[in-house]
């Protein structure tokens, strides 16, 4: 994306100049500008969700195909998704006041029981919250008990299950079993991912969907999230 121009003053930019802005410096990972520029936004009157989907998410979505390209690697994710938590600070807030709601839903998202790694797990949902999710982390090792009390309490449209060992693996597949037995199937999207997993087990246990990485994984929840809007 382009260079940052030390001379350069933000509130200088129209509009057009001041969105496509925040995205360079949302690619850039400069906490402080996006969120000077999300403040200038805001006080030329527009619309939360405006900025949200023209501004931050608009400029996340170029750092998730850069991602899936291998243009850009982990560390450099990080910095971009903090510097879009940044510009999300200011927005959560009047977000959640709106009347209008832009957004593709909530994502329940867990590492599974016995198993301690979240590494790809956070960076899947730093990846979701970019594309537009209110995503609720379960954290670590967590058991089936977890899931549910957590579907039940967020309805989610898609709910996601991380797992780093191939021991760990096949707890999946309990989790899915007693969602089936009570069935609550119908009612989201179900995505498993992790480095030992493949398509060919997530069809074995049954999921919805696998997400072979962090950019992929956004953009299969976002795809499946705006169809659900739209029927």
């Amino acid at each position: 994306m382009s260079e940052q121009d030390d001379d350069f003053e933000l509130s200088d930019l129209d509009d057009k100049e001041l969105v496509e802005q925040i995205q360079d410096d949302l690619y850039d990972g400069l906490n402080d500008e996006v969120f000077e520029g999300v403040e200038i936004l805001l006080a030329r009157n527009w619309d939360a969700n405006d900025i949200l989907g023209d501004a931050l998410v608009g400029g996340m979505k170029v750092v998730g195909e850069d991602f899936r390209d291998g243009i850009l690697f982990v560390p450099e994710v990080l910095k971009c998704a903090g510097a879009m938590k940044q510009g999300m600070g200011l927005l959560r807030p009047i977000l959640a006041n709106s009347a209008i709601d832009l957004s593709l839903g909530k994502f329940v998202i867990g590492t599974v029981k016995g198993d301690i790694h979240d590494i790809g797990k956070n960076l899947v949902g730093m990846m979701l919250e970019g594309a537009g999710f209110e995503v609720i982390d379960l954290g670590i090792n967590n058991p089936v008990e977890n899931y549910l009390n957590a579907i039940d309490e967020h309805k989610p449209v898609v709910m996601g299950m991380s797992a780093l060992l191939t021991t760990t693996m096949p707890y999946m597949g309990v989790v899915l079993e007693e969602l089936d037995k009570r069935g609550m199937r119908k009612d989201f999207h179900v995505m498993v991912g992790g480095a030992p997993l493949n398509q060919e087990f997530a069809d074995a246990i049954g999921a919805d969907a696998y997400g072979r990485d962090a950019a992929r994984s956004a953009e299969m929840a976002s795809s499946h999230a705006r169809s659900v809007k739209a029927c």
